[in-house]
């Protein structure tokens, strides 16, 4: 959202307010809507980075009701509802809005055959927004709050001896009434805040494991040293047994390791290759885990050698390198919207879409913005090589503005409750905790626009200890925090619409790395592709596709000035529209591309070369 011209944006939001819409049961749908088997949605393994052989996708037809808060568990449901599609949105079959003073029930028939249960059962869901609690055969297994982490449970000793097991889901969810993390999702959708997403939103499924099993792997690239620091932890009874790691290039062993449960083994690669944009080389690895000879538990993951870091240029500003280089990065804001699905991505392919146009576009980088990805989504940049900023969801509102971009102002965290807080740090380190292993990831961003900001010293450093192997953007175009003679983190980044600026290069320019983490917005809405008929917006907008490109090439020619004097990335609003914003590179549906790809990626080229 922009720093300068705030007047302006407050009262474009006031117009929408009064305009607020209901949940839209007859959008605009993307091209592979029609493509969704509501028996069968999303059928791929949903966890890449660690796969089993043995698991049972449970997405599909559930039974649903929507019931006052706490009335108990239901005796009727009220119809069907395809999981994993967010209740409110077209795809889920239901398009309702749930609220803060109902409870979203889920329940559904599942069989666990008697060769199954050698060892034992996990129940996984993908994320569910925000609290819900799990039965199982009528009994309450646990509650889950965090509606962006995965989470499981085993559910072995709640099973009969039947094959058939009721599993109901209770969710609550009370959206911007409430102080959890929620990204753009509001009640009352306007301009920039979005229609509410309730309940299950990623695939849920069932997984065997043995008795003794492998629960998590954590692996962290050591690029100059061409090796793996790998470390796993378990569960069951794993007293003097060992686990061992190989890896593989295209099916040939390129080095293995083994080691003790409780240490973290080096896994180091023969005649090592870098993951890049240009080559993103991922090695497949395969960990056991063993009782001597004896393989107990085995897992396929796979892992990338690169690495993020600061260098400094000739002139003493900062830098970010990949593998020792400077790079100027560059992407869009990526909202992960959908007309159809919300927050989910109607199929695999749709969900990879994005990422492919943005990397043909000539983009390096995608700010994801405000919300948490399904583990296949950053499998996807890995493999088809984009880098990735990784916004945490934000919530628990309140923003102090500050004058205009650059200036650095000191004192404006916002004081949360405790209960505001622990939520806010429980989940950020489940979403690190989750997503640590994806060599794409290489900023984390904790705050944007001051939307909640507290604690930013201590969030940061918490940040930067967890996982020291990234880079850390505090405050995206927020408020900064002085320390010493440096803002906190590694960034300081700020926004405006439209055209680009940079932070000052006197104001902590050799000190942190200078980022713009907004800019453009520029607005073209295309008949028969707008999620409503009027009122749709842009930061700036044009009538023509010719109008729009020619706007663009003079934003890119002044990005273009700014890199000598040290910018070291920007992020243009935005990869699609959403709802009633028409700022996007494509159309909501993605059925239209506003831009050229092969003019976009020619003017990128530019960006990209060393000044």
């Amino acid at each position: 959202m922009k720093q300068t011209g705030f007047l302006s944006i407050v009262f474009m939001f006031l117009c929408h307010a009064l305009l607020a819409q209901e949940i839209n049961t007859n959008p605009i749908l993307s091209p592979w809507a029609e493509k969704v088997d509501k028996n069968l949605p999303l059928q791929e393994y949903p966890r890449p980075q660690m796969v089993r052989t043995n698991w049972k996708n449970l997405n599909g037809q559930w039974d649903y009701v929507i019931l006052n808060k706490g009335q108990g568990l239901p005796t009727d449901y009220e119809g069907k509802i395809t999981v994993p599609f967010p209740v409110e949105s077209y795809l889920s079959g239901v398009n309702k809005a749930v609220g803060s003073q109902k409870e979203l029930w889920y329940r559904k028939t599942i069989r666990v055959e008697k060769n199954e249960r050698k060892g034992r059962i996990l129940l996984h869901f993908g994320a569910v927004d925000w609290e819900s609690e799990v039965f199982l055969n009528g009994q309450s297994i646990g509650i889950h709050t965090g509606g962006y982490d995965p989470f499981s449970y085993d559910i072995t000793d709640y099973l009969t001896s039947s094959q058939s097991q009721e599993l109901v889901v209770r969710v609550w969810d009370p959206s911007d009434e409430g102080p959890q993390p929620r990204g753009k999702q509001v009640n009352k959708p306007r301009g920039i805040w979005y229609t509410p997403v309730t309940g299950i939103w990623q695939t849920v499924w069932l997984e065997s494991v043995p008795k003794s099993y492998i629960k998590n792997i954590k692996t962290t690239p050591d690029w100059e040293r061409g090796k793996f620091q790998i470390s796993i932890e378990t569960s069951g009874d794993v007293n003097g047994m060992t686990f061992q790691v190989t890896a593989y290039d295209k099916g040939y062993k390129r080095g293995e390791a083994q080691g003790n449960i409780n240490q973290n083994l080096e896994l180091e690669v023969n005649d090592p290759i870098a993951w890049s944009l240009e080559n993103p080389h991922l090695y497949d690895l395969e960990i056991l885990l063993k009782n001597g000879s004896k393989v107990i538990d085995r897992v396929k993951s796979y892992g990338a050698l690169r690495k993020i870091s600061i260098g400094v240029d000739s002139k003493g500003m900062q830098r970010m390198q990949l593998n020792g280089v400077s790079l100027f990065q560059y992407g869009p804001l990526d909202q992960g919207w959908w007309p159809d699905g919300l927050y989910t991505a109607p199929t695999d392919e749709a969900l990879a879409f994005d990422i492919k146009k943005t990397k043909e576009m000539g983009f390096n980088m995608i700010r994801k913005h405000v919300k948490v990805e399904p583990a296949r989504w950053y499998y996807h940049c890995d493999k088809l090589g984009i880098l990735v900023w990784q916004d945490m969801p934000s919530g628990d509102m309140g923003n102090v503005w500050e004058p205009k971009p650059g200036i650095y102002r000191k004192g404006m965290d916002k004081v949360r409750t405790a209960e505001s807080e622990t939520i806010f740090k429980n989940e950020w380190k489940a979403i690190i905790d989750a997503n640590y292993n994806f060599p794409s990831i290489v900023v984390w961003v904790p705050f944007n626009e001051a939307w909640g900001q507290f604690k930013t010293k201590e969030i940061t450093e918490w940040t930067k200890s967890y996982d020291p192997s990234r880079l850390v953007n505090s405050a995206s175009g927020g408020n900064f925090q002085l320390e010493g003679t440096k803002l906190v983190g590694d960034i300081f980044d700020v926004h405006n619409y439209p055209d680009p600026v940079m932070p000052s290069p006197d104001l902590f320019g050799k000190n942190n790395i200078l980022v713009l983490g907004e800019y453009g917005g520029l607005g073209l809405p295309v008949e028969g592709h707008t999620w409503q008929d009027k009122d749709n917006w842009g930061y700036q907008s044009f009538k023509t596709q010719e109008e729009l490109m020619a706007r663009y090439q003079k934003l890119i020619q002044d990005l273009n000035e700014l890199i000598p004097l040290g910018l070291a990335a920007a992020v243009y609003t935005q990869t699609t529209d959403v709802e009633v914003e028409v700022n996007g590179l494509m159309t909501y549906d993605r059925k239209v591309v506003k831009f050229p790809a092969d003019a976009l990626k020619k003017l990128h080229v530019e960006l990209y070369k060393n000044k």
